[in-house]
């Protein structure tokens, strides 16, 4: 079952790229730097990704991510989770960077672009990887700050899909952005959110309302609010959904607690992420793995759950297609085993 898992076409729609850096490139990109990091080793930063919520997790986040300087750091940040995506056959990518966190220290918007956009080409010309490119505004910033973020993005649009909203959840609705937001579409942008990870289902309502969002980011609070459940099955809203961070951040105990698979057999369109793979224990084949060992999944389950992230995805109708042509394809071939 796992190496049907790791190999089963798939894409992801949820993932950050600053919470891809693995310890050793943390090390590696601190010594490049002349940065003196707060850790004796590299196991001794894996023994601090023990979080008890939310923030414990992002002040750590916040604190690796200074290491990224340079264009070719924030290549090479890129190019590392794209190899990992290959090894696992995700063929498709829509992963997430936080400007914020960056221009805050004074590192350019091009820098961090350029850097990005080198390594998702190469990604496209070598390994096969397909991509877009999400911009995230920080919610525990101002609005005004979002507004800034954008003015500075926008010589980049051909390269940004779409905008997203991640941080702090909690005290930060997602009207807070809504004005941001609606800018966004007005250049031609869609949109996403985090919402329903530690905030209550009424940030979902206001990320479909107000934001007008085309996927919801997590959402599992959803299953509290049963005209929202509803909701979201009629419009075939997605969510992307990310197991190992939603258990190491406690959102649920354990795995075995975990309602993605009771979603998608009520007909939700939930899809499997990795979010922050470098702090969460596993990129998109150990999620899968999880569900199976802790939810007993079934093939059948995780093969849905892959369509739903093709289906989910923002490329055009005709690459959307192609790659449910994998899918289908392999789905053919494994099922008779």
């Amino acid at each position: 079952m796992e190496a049907f898992l790791n190999a089963m076409p798939k894409a992801e729609l949820h993932l950050h790229l600053e919470g891809t850096l693995e310890p050793e490139l943390m090390f590696e990109l601190a010594r490049r730097n002349s940065i003196e990091l707060p850790f004796a080793s590299v196991e001794a930063l894996r023994a601090a990704y023990d979080f008890g919520n939310l923030q414990d997790f992002l002040d750590l986040y916040y604190q690796g991510a200074d290491v990224l300087r340079t264009e070719q750091d924030f290549y090479d940040l890129t190019w590392a989770y794209l190899q990992r995506c290959h090894e696992q056959n995700v063929i498709h990518v829509e992963p997430f960077f936080d400007p914020q966190t960056h221009t805050a220290r004074g590192i350019p918007m091009a820098t961090v672009l350029k850097g990005i956009d080198r390594a998702l080409t190469d990604g496209r010309e070598q390994l096969g990887i397909s991509s877009e490119l999400i911009l995230c505004f920080l919610r525990h910033l101002s609005e005004e700050d979002a507004l800034e973020t954008l003015k500075q993005a926008e010589p980049w649009f051909d390269q940004i899909k779409a905008v997203g909203l991640d941080s702090s959840e909690v005290g930060h609705p997602p009207e807070k952005f809504a004005r941001a937001f609606a800018l966004a579409r007005d250049k031609g942008l869609l949109t996403v959110a985090h919402a329903g990870e530690e905030g209550p289902p009424a940030y979902i309502w206001g990320a479909l309302d107000i934001l007008q969002v085309s996927r919801v980011d997590h959402g599992v609070r959803a299953i509290e609010d049963e005209a929202l459940m509803q909701r979201l099955i009629d419009e075939q809203m997605p969510l992307t959904v990310c197991p190992l961070s939603n258990t190491r951040l406690c959102v649920f105990d354990q795995m075995g607690d975990h309602n993605i698979l009771s979603m998608l057999e009520r007909g939700v369109c939930v899809t499997v992420n990795s979010d922050d793979p470098a702090y969460f224990g596993g990129y998109m084949t150990e999620n899968f793995v999880a569900l199976q060992r802790a939810l007993n999944m079934t093939r059948e389950q995780a093969l849905k759950l892959a369509e739903n992230s093709f289906i989910a995805s923002f490329v055009e109708q005709p690459q959307k297609e192609h790659l449910l042509g994998q899918l289908r394809d392999f789905a053919s071939a494994h099922l008779k085993d």
